[in-house]
């Protein structure tokens, strides 16, 4: 019998609600999953990882694979493959709990990851779940597998004999390098696992093999509407050992034969001394000019002096959070930047030969149609290799949320709607304009600059006819959208991606 099983839910189709799934969007390992189930050999149990979304399995063939593992306790792993995409696993994760329940109902399950994190309480009240856990997981997997007093299980959230919740203190931060190796590669199955599509624009059929790794966790920032550090309640950033990461690596591209890697952390590009030897360390190992990686960073810490380093460490792609074009909304986000600082930012990276996706969110607190506006021409005036188009949302965990709870803020009425491509995906009102504007003009948005013919000039150029005939082909997939059916009459309503 395996002592515990972790569930990676998944929930890309119902996510997307399109044939987006099968062609555009990543299928990455689950960070997660891996950190917990080395951590948990480390602690001498025998572990399996069912991820359901790579294996493109319902719940019920989910609660069969538990079925017939039998193991001693289920985990769900509620985390997606950035901070933000947790609550919306909760799609998947709350069928798969039923559906456990229901078939393997001997096995006791314990629901765990970003947005159980954020809301313990509630996460236990209304899954089908026997415990909840606050925390990073493995100390508290452990006490429940060792046997000890539910009381005295840090992290633990659970049902006491009076029908009460109970919600026990913290468990440690754990050792990156020691705990949170993550070294089960062996464990998933690797084939199966595919790049964005953007990061091999030139050469879409590289998109596999592929492999998302981190260097670190946890943020020193506190942007408003980010929930990165809810894990660790705490805004602490934690680096892992650089020698770690190259020789996990080297593993990958000579085992596997990766050669397109991700790097998950969201601030990757912070620490000078940890970046450099990652980055020597990788053209030492003489990956740098076989590989293709990309990374997050913010337009403030972008380091212009590393760039050619990065450069020859294999890096192509820097993942920009640049949010607003009205630096009014920038600063109510905690993003204090001018437009002509970030158009310098980008333009030295691309000089350095790195490509840039700027990421851009509408509908913060103090948007207006005006801001709104500003932000889409500084998207169409940059210009960037690609582009994320976002509408805000006040996610579980991060500051925003508790100020739309506070101030009673219209929230999405199901874990759904925190999807941004979900048919019943509702962002926030803002002080000025309705959601219903605001995703209306996200969506007319992406197909502005993805049908912009200067982007598409650049793409063919950069990039070759056939990523360009890809990028046309993005622009033609239609999400459904309910918020948009109840407030627009059909020939208002934006056929977008």
């Amino acid at each position: 019998m395996t002592d515990i099983v972790l569930v990676h839910p998944g929930a890309v189709h119902g996510i997307f609600g399109s044939d987006l799934a099968k062609s555009l969007v990543a299928v990455e390992q689950p960070l997660w999953c891996r950190l917990i189930a080395g951590a948990m050999i480390n602690r001498g149990f025998s572990v399996d990882i069912i991820d359901a979304e790579a294996e493109n399995l319902d719940a019920d063939d989910v609660a069969c694979r538990v079925m017939h593992v039998s193991p001693a306790l289920v985990a769900i792993v509620v985390s997606g493959h950035q901070p933000s995409a947790s609550s919306q696993q909760m799609i998947g994760a709350s069928k798969i709990a039923k559906s456990i329940r229901y078939r393997a109902h001997s096995a006791p399950i314990i629901m765990l990851g970003n947005h159980p994190s954020a809301l313990p309480e509630r996460t236990l009240r209304e899954e089908t779940v026997d415990y909840v856990c606050d925390g990073e997981g493995p100390t508290t997997l452990e006490g429940l597998l060792r046997g000890q007093e539910l009381s005295e299980i840090q992290g633990l959230v659970w049902w006491d004999d009076d029908g009460s919740v109970r919600k026990n203190p913290l468990a440690s931060l754990l050792n990156l390098n020691k705990d949170f190796h993550g070294n089960v590669w062996h464990m998933l199955k690797m084939p199966l696992y595919r790049s964005h599509n953007w990061h091999r624009f030139g050469n879409l059929s590289k998109r596999q093999p592929y492999a998302a790794i981190y260097t670190s966790l946890g943020c020193s920032y506190r942007c408003s509407f980010c929930m990165i550090n809810v894990f660790q309640h705490t805004n602490r950033y934690r680096m892992r050992d650089p020698k770690m990461v190259v020789d996990e690596m080297v593993m990958l591209n000579r085992d596997y034969g990766v050669e397109t890697f991700k790097f998950v952390d969201e601030l990757f590009v912070l620490n000078r001394r940890h970046c450099e030897a990652i980055c020597n360390g990788i053209i030492e190992a003489g990956l740098g000019d076989r590989i293709s990686s990309w990374c997050y960073s913010r337009i403030d810490t972008v380091m212009s002096g590393m760039l050619p380093l990065f450069r020859r460490a294999g890096f192509d792609w820097f993942a920009l959070g640049i949010e607003s074009g009205s630096k009014y909304v920038r600063d109510g986000a905690d993003k204090r930047l001018k437009n002509d600082d970030i158009e310098s930012v980008v333009r030295t990276i691309q000089m350095a030969g790195i490509n840039v996706i700027g990421n851009y969110i509408f509908g913060l607190p103090d948007d207006t149609m005006e801001s709104m506006r500003e932000t889409l021409n500084l998207a169409l005036g940059l210009n960037t290799e690609f582009a994320n188009m976002y509408s805000a949302q006040a996610y579980p965990g991060s500051p925003l949320y508790d100020e739309a709870v506070k101030k009673s803020w219209t929230l999405p009425e199901t874990w759904a709607g925190y999807s941004q491509h979900n048919y019943e995906c509702r962002p926030l009102d803002t002080q000025h304009i309705s959601a219903a504007q605001v995703l209306k003009f996200r969506d007319e948005a992406f197909l502005t600059y993805f049908r912009n013919p200067r982007y598409q000039q650049m793409v063919l150029e950069k990039f070759g006819p056939e990523t360009l005939e890809h990028v046309r082909q993005m622009t033609k997939y239609e999400l459904k959208r309910k918020l948009l059916d109840d407030t627009f009459a059909p020939k208002e309503k934006a056929s977008a991606q």
